[in-house]
């Protein structure tokens, strides 16, 4: 069986992983990175295809008949066309869940750096203000306990339920807005206004649906708290970045936590870019390595499954 990996360099850091696992089930072709343009050429012939974010659209699916199998190294399947690929009895299958403790951990070293302000002080005792400081504790740079703050989650799916947790042993108050109402949540659950102007932290952890996109807003933002940061590691699109950078440079909210943009590499037009106690990481909280292994178990999982009649995380 012929496959096709066109980027895997979004999975492997240098080589830390390879490809071994994925040639057990045949013939695979490994590029690199996949420019749009180029996707028809470099699956060829391939029957499976396994991909990040490399676009898989009706085009590219008519271009290459022999397709059978789209898998994604995502949780994310917005860039393959599922409706067509269904229409041609092409299976596509996601990895759910592989990054949930990463993520949840990246938005949490985001809460910790906003209120043990850790950096700060790093950089202010290299400036030498410990040394000047007649006093033994040199605390100027005002810090807050987590305990009693109101975290609000919008999404409550893996990630957000392992946010609600961690926050929840902190001692915060934790507020939730999801789709559905969960039966079993232990939590407040409110529309998203009200989540945001209770917050304290407002994080998201939600797919990007018409309904999700464009929901960080003027109007959101104006919801809020002064003091309250707003956390993004779900998808960029998800963010309107002129409002936030306006509501940033502004007070209006006291800062923001970004790992993820509306365009990707970053845009150098981004007013986001030099928005005012702005954090942006790029698109890392899925990347530890522990994290990425166990992507490649999952993908490799999806793939035995298929071949054995039985497709799991099948989304089309």
């Amino acid at each position: 069986m012929k496959i096709a990996v066109l980027d895997w360099e979004t999975v492997s850091n240098g080589g830390d992983i390879t490809p071994a696992d994925i040639e057990r089930f045949g013939e695979v072709r490994i590029i690199s990175l996949t420019k749009p343009e180029d996707a028809a050429a470099n699956i060829g012939d391939a029957e499976i295809v396994l991909c990040n974010k490399v676009p898989i659209t009706r085009e590219v699916m008519d271009a290459c008949p022999d397709i059978r199998y789209i898998g994604l190294f995502a949780t994310g399947y917005n860039n393959v066309d599922t409706a067509y690929a269904a229409e041609k009895g092409i299976v596509v299958c996601n990895a759910g869940q592989y990054s949930t403790n990463a993520v949840a951990q990246q938005t949490f070293a985001y809460i910790l750096d906003h209120f043990s302000r850790i950096r700060d002080y790093d950089a202010a005792v290299k400036d030498g203000m410990w040394v000047r400081s007649p006093k033994f504790s040199c605390f100027p740079i005002p810090t807050a306990e987590l305990a009693g703050k109101t975290l609000s989650i919008v999404g409550y799916g893996s990630i957000g339920r392992t946010v609600a947790a961690i926050g929840a042993a902190f001692g915060m108050n934790i507020v939730i807005n999801t789709r559905t109402k969960p039966a079993d949540s232990p939590y407040e659950v409110t529309d998203i206004m009200t989540a945001a102007a209770k917050a304290d932290v407002l994080t998201f952890h939600c797919p990007l649906t018409p309904q999700t996109k464009g929901i960080v807003n003027r109007e959101l933002l104006g919801c809020m708290k002064d003091s309250a940061i707003l956390i993004n590691t779900s998808r960029g699109g998800a963010v309107c970045e002129a409002d936030l950078a306006d509501a940033l440079n502004s007070g209006r909210i006291a800062g923001a936590y970004l790992d993820v943009l509306e365009k990707e590499p970053m845009s150098p037009d981004t007013p986001l870019r030099t928005a005012k106690n702005c954090v942006i990481t790029p698109h890392t909280a899925w990347a530890p390595y522990e994290t990425r292994r166990r992507l490649i178990d999952i993908v490799c999982g999806n793939i035995t499954a298929w071949l054995d009649g039985n497709p799991v995380n099948k989304v089309n």
